[in-house]
């Protein structure tokens, strides 16, 4: 339900730098549970939507 950015990084192949400089542009969405940043499905699956949409 809810990744580790290390998990996205993998899932996206891209790097944790690159995952943690999304994040903080809030090109993807993120919660906050006591310091450690989660990012849920939805959000993700949302950023990738996002992606395939600018590609058309």
């Amino acid at each position: 339900m809810l990744y580790k950015p290390e998990e996205v990084a993998v899932q996206l192949r891209i790097s944790r730098t690159k995952v943690y400089a999304l994040l903080r542009s809030g090109a993807i969405r993120s919660v906050k549970i006591d310091g450690c940043r989660r990012i849920s499905a939805t959000a993700l699956v949302e950023y990738v939507a996002q992606l395939e949409g600018r590609a058309a």
